[in-house]
């Protein structure tokens, strides 16, 4: 079905924080009082097989299963919100779902389960704290905070409420239909991993309550970013964070009640009438498939933070922050758009990289087949990718980063990365780049990037997209990789890259093959042998998140002494560890996303991650850092000889840390066309040394190394710009002659011996 005008356009939301009228208020009251979006009693239960078993909450929390047999008593974890109405997002951290999933062969998998030996491991570990956490005082981010999306769980609205008529579920009514995405439980949550209990042996560590945002207010949501934490124009130290709204995590649709059982009608395909199902997109908070959400890091409180409001359902694919122009980056999967907003939510434009890319790397252009997502047409299938109106396949931009004055993305399941330059002024360039393409076992979307302070690009990829009626795979986990890519230094003009043509690959989870990514990888600061947080080292650990990150039968009781084996969540392993090292990865620490552990069978229910970082006074390999550049001049005398007027100039000069030192880009003008091809540098600023590579590479800029200078001095470097061909016939070769005062960064580009 085509798309009338397929522009996107930014809506901002007035209110900064909801009212006490608002929709979302009256809902945060509602789940105070236990119910649902409806208005429907939420009610954790277990149900065995086709067996009716109702759980009640006894005085002590404690659950009582009413059958026949002895009486068996469950650890409950209460998830409501004991706050004010405009408390959004404190809550503490539930160590289960108060639901469950629904599998085809076998009946329902518990919601609770608990033997008595999980039940003092529980209380041991301190897990399950009574009462709701708050928004602290202070803030909700620290340097080193952790945040991770993840699929909420799932829940029957009235079932076995005592003070409901209709309690229970009709014989022959399938229990998968009348079950719903559990508003309650949160799809966000920020961990607190400073402290991590001891030294890596593979074990699940148990944090504090984490901060969290429910699906409730936010829907599902998968891609992360934060901001710079500027706050009325002065730097703060404490971030905002930003998510987006996903359908990484399955599509949902409801009709309105038909049965009169008090709960809408679920279905499979489109169907007149039909609307997203409460706690896809947070429509109770004025959110959609475009919505991007933003969280105070100080108060935790929930906005909207702008729109894609021409984003039919396919939802966001990835975010990302320029700090340099405070403006963020969201890759669109509907149109193949990546949309540039401004600190304020406002869209400032887009480029769209299957018409403005491809031909960069003599590709033809991909224009957006014009596709959406209609839930009201029985052609959509919600089991069916194909229904769902996302853009092609060779024009779908999922990650997304920031990095060295450029964009990064990937593109397509058989994952290229690309980069196009960010102007001075924060808009896209006219120079979009093919990097790589990835090189892994699996034709896998990379929907995650992430760099490091020494110049490795970090990629994880996540599964295909599935959509299983009854919630348990939202993707084809178990063959995702995370991989890092490292620059040829110097670069190998024999090769099409400036990568290294084979990456390094990490051991994720501990199943067989060891890649369990589940699409989400950041940097963390190093970890001391004790587990606690070292923030003087910038991006020492690579964090990611997978699937059964604990499950493999073979090394069951080595594990067992770890923890349970069904963790779905984040791992935590040192950069360093790559493959063959750390397999299997018991020089790695494990976080559960939902405390829940009784799920061995479920797949694609953890999301992205990402961490507040703030490196300050370090520079990243590779990273752009500020500099500048004087007036070039046009001496006599710089050799070798020649009587060529002055016909070249300097359109700008860009700076990087690079292990050798100190690098400078130059983007020369030949505005006589003189039609030279290469450079030769000499330094002009006694006691400094300066070095140009032999060859250069059409299309990139010029580039030579600094050593031996003070950080910030200004350097007089002297070039001769001249043909290759000239120089290869012998002798004397003319040359375009200048003088180009650098003005180098105030910034020591030392390796950070701690980081090796």
């Amino acid at each position: 079905m085509a798309r009338a005008g397929k522009r996107a356009r930014m809506i901002r939301n007035p209110e900064p924080r909801w009212s006490e009228e608002a929709t979302g208020a009256r809902r945060d009251h509602r789940l105070r009082d236990g119910d649902d979006a409806l208005g429907f009693r939420l009610i954790p239960l277990t149900l065995p097989g086709t067996r009716r078993i109702v759980n009640r909450r006894k005085t002590d929390n404690s659950i009582r299963d009413e059958r026949a047999g002895t009486l068996r008593l469950t650890l409950f974890c209460a998830a409501k919100s004991e706050g004010s109405s405009d408390d959004f997002g404190g809550s503490s951290m539930s160590r289960d779902r108060g639901s469950f999933v629904a599998f085809r062969g076998g009946g329902l998998r518990r919601a609770i389960v608990t033997t008595s030996g999980m039940l003092a491991l529980a209380l041991a570990a301190g897990f399950c704290l009574g009462g709701a956490a708050k928004a602290q005082e202070a803030q909700i981010i620290y340097p080193g905070s952790m945040a991770v999306t993840g699929f909420p769980g799932t829940i029957i609205p009235d079932f076995g409420s005592p003070d409901s008529e209709k309690g229970g579920l009709p014989p022959g009514v399938d229990p998968v239909d009348e079950t719903f995405i559990d508003t309650s439980q949160a799809s966000l949550r920020i961990f607190n991993v400073s402290q991590l209990g001891g030294p890596a042996s593979g074990q699940l560590v148990y944090t504090p309550p984490p901060f969290e945002v429910t699906a409730g207010q936010i829907g599902e949501v998968f891609g992360l970013t934060y901001d710079d934490g500027v706050r009325d124009g002065v730097p703060s130290g404490i971030p905002n964070l930003y998510t987006a709204a996903t359908s990484l995590h399955g599509i949902e649709i409801v009709t309105p009640d038909a049965d009169e059982d008090g709960r809408p009608e679920r279905q499979r395909r489109g169907a007149a009438g039909a609307v997203f199902m409460n706690g896809q997109f947070g429509t109770e908070n004025g959110g959609g498939p475009g919505t991007i959400w933003k969280i105070d890091g100080i108060s935790g409180a929930v906005s909207k933070f702008a729109d894609i409001d021409t984003n039919s359902g396919p939802g966001i694919g990835n975010l990302a922050f320029d700090p340099t122009h405070r403006e963020f980056f969201a890759s669109d999967l509907d149109t193949g758009l990546i949309h540039r907003v401004d600190i304020e939510g406002n869209l400032i434009d887009s480029i769209d990289h299957g018409v403005a890319g491809r031909p960069a790397h003599g590709l033809a252009p991909v224009a957006d087949d014009g596709a959406v997502m209609d839930i009201h047409d029985t052609a959509f299938d919600s089991e069916d990718l194909r229904t769902w109106g996302y853009t092609q396949d060779a024009r779908r931009v999922w990650a997304v980063a920031y990095h060295g004055g450029r964009l990064y993305y990937s593109v397509g399941e058989k994952a290229e990365i690309w980069s196009v330059g960010i102007a001075s002024d924060g808009g896209f360039g006219r120079d979009p780049r093919w990097e790589l393409t990835v090189k892994a076992d699996q034709d896998y979307a990379v929907t995650d990037i992430a760099f490091d302070n020494q110049g490795f690009m970090y990629l994880a990829q996540r599964g295909p997209v599935e959509n299983r009626y009854d919630y348990s795979r939202f993707a084809d986990t178990g063959k995702g990789e995370v991989i890092r890519y490292q620059r040829e230094d110097p670069d190998d003009p024999a090769t099409e890259s400036v990568w290294a043509e084979v990456p390094q690959e990490y051991a994720v989870g501990f199943p067989q093959g060891n890649r369990q990514s589940a699409g989400g990888v950041d940097l963390q600061y190093r970890y001391d042998p004790e587990g606690n947080l070292d923030t003087s080292v910038c991006t020492h650990t690579v964090v990611n998140t997978g699937d059964k990150l604990r499950d493999n039968p073979e090394l069951a009781e080595r594990l067992a002494a770890g923890g349970p084996l069904a963790v779905h969540g984040v791992q935590l392993t040192p950069s360093k560890l790559v493959k063959p090292v750390n397999v299997p990865p018991f020089g790695s620490w494990v976080v559960d996303f939902d405390g829940y552990f009784e799920d061995p069978d479920v797949q694609g229910h953890v999301g992205d991650v990402r961490v507040w970082r703030p490196c300050e006074g370090r520079a990243g390999y590779y990273e752009e850092i500020p500099g500048g550049f004087l007036p070039p001049v046009y001496p006599p005398d710089f050799p070798p000889p020649g009587n060529l007027p002055p016909c070249l100039d300097v359109e700008d000069v860009q700076y990087f840390c690079t292990p050798r030192g100190l690098r400078a880009d130059l983007y020369l003008d030949d505005h006589a066309g003189f039609g030279g091809d290469s450079i030769k540098a000499l330094s002009k600023t006694p006691g400094v040394g300066v070095t140009s590579p032999m060859s250069h590479a059409p299309g990139k800029p010029y580039t030579i190394g600094i050593i031996g200078h003070n950080p910030g001095d200004t350097v007089n470097v002297g070039l001769c710009f001249y043909r290759k061909s000239d120089r290869d016939k012998g002798g004397y070769y003319p040359c375009c002659k200048v003088t180009l005062p650098l003005r180098t960064p105030a910034v020591e580009c030392e390796a950070p011996r701690r980081d090796r």
